[in-house]
């Protein structure tokens, strides 16, 4: 490949972990570049996290390569060609260049080649088939630098082939559109999603929610979710999400949390809350989170004494998605409700079963009955008494039952 430029420096290439994982495959003579994500944002001048390496070596001599060095090899693919390098600490995803034999929508099976065109002609979006060598020369197998350039992802090749291969670049494809596009969307990828959409029906859950909630995280979700609708995608992984005006109003004011900015976009009782938690396979915590946000708790004009009752019974991370979420309805800040409750410390109700036990009350529901009674009596006075008056509560709830 011919050279396209140069990166300028980058304190992720210059870190000695780094330099380690090249050095020990140089050593061996085997070819290796920098691709993907870390090359794409560091030519826009983003963060790098995840570093991914690309080398014409097979599996068995990146090891043999790494271990030499005296580096750890984990083979976390190897079938796919992908060994990970763990260097001070740190992962390393190195990849043998790859071509497929067969794809079925949502899997693909390869083999190994030494060709680095190749290698980036069957990658999805020309953005993400930019190499670079360990001193920071740049190659540009697909004109990615002039889409990259230009906020334009573009599939590589034919959209439609791209798609056929993995459906799930479809979704991938929307998400880059929201965290590296500008208007207007690449029209042959944008049809060629339209016309594929139903693809999208043959993945797994996990696959979708993860690519849902990673363009939800997205500086402006709400533009794209509206592109999604008009490209007949939204309707086939999100059909609950019919209330975009909420999630653009939270945009300007919340912290691109995707589990809140998820629950602003739906429409939906508790009840089918859990459902769309439970068909996305969302964890227990996430689950949690979207049916308390649609259980609608909280109101705006909530007093002090009302905020306490609320992030008492609520815990704070639902207490603030709830603060947020009728922030946004309402077109208010967030900040009064959210200094209130965030500085209040949240007290311990001072009474157990035992306590109900000793007054000669049978193990049972009746135990629990009252502690919630005479707990409700607790809130509601603010969180005031002490548990000698506690107890006396207790005792005359006890007697009344």
């Amino acid at each position: 490949m011919t050279p396209a430029g140069m990166l300028p420096p980058q304190e992720w290439m210059s870190d000695p972990r780094t330099r380690a994982v090249m050095a020990a495959l140089a050593a061996n003579g085997l070819p290796a570049r920098f691709v993907g994500g870390c090359v794409r944002n560091a030519i826009l001048g983003r963060t790098v996290s995840d570093i991914d390496i690309a080398t014409t070596a097979e599996p068995a001599q990146v090891i043999a390569s790494l271990e030499r060095a005296g580096l750890k090899a984990v083979p976390t693919g190897v079938e796919h060609g992908t060994v990970t390098a763990v260097s001070g600490g740190k992962p390393y995803e190195i990849t043998t260049l790859r071509k497929d034999v067969e794809t079925t929508g949502r899997h693909a099976r390869v083999s190994f080649t030494d060709d680095w065109v190749g290698d980036a002609q069957r990658r999805d979006f020309t953005m993400n088939a930019l190499y670079a060598d360990a001193d920071g020369t740049l190659y540009d197998p697909v004109d990615g630098l002039a889409d990259l350039q230009a906020r334009r992802v573009r599939f590589v090749g034919e959209p439609a082939r791209r798609i056929t291969e993995d459906y799930l670049r479809i979704l991938r494809f929307f998400r880059f559109h929201a965290h590296y596009g500008r208007p207007p969307a690449d029209a042959a990828a944008l049809g060629a999603c339209r016309a594929h959409a139903q693809g999208l029906r043959q993945l797994s859950a996990e696959r979708v929610s993860q690519e849902l909630l990673k363009l939800l995280g997205a500086d402006d979700p709400a533009v794209v979710l509206r592109l999604m609708r008009e490209a007949d995608v939204l309707d086939v992984v999100l059909p609950e999400a019919t209330n975009v005006d909420r999630l653009q109003a939270l945009t300007r004011i919340d912290d691109k949390d995707p589990i809140r900015r998820l629950a602003a976009v739906l429409d939906v009782t508790p009840h089918e809350a859990e459902g769309l938690a439970g068909r996305l396979r969302l964890s227990v915590r996430d689950r949690n989170r979207l049916v308390r946000a649609a259980k609608k708790e909280l109101t705006i004009d909530a007093g002090q004494r009302a905020i306490r009752a609320h992030l008492y019974r609520l815990g704070l991370e639902p207490f603030v998605d709830q603060v947020y979420l009728r922030a946004a309805e309402t077109g208010t800040s967030p900040a009064a409700l959210l200094q209130g409750g965030q500085t209040w410390r949240v007290p311990e109700f001072p009474l157990r079963g035992d306590d109900v036990l000793a007054l000669g009350v049978e193990r049972g529901p009746a135990v629990g009955t009252l502690l919630r009674a005479v707990e409700d009596w607790w809130i509601g006075r603010d969180f005031v008494p002490g548990r000698e008056e506690l107890l006396g509560e207790l005792r005359r709830a006890a007697k009344g039952s």
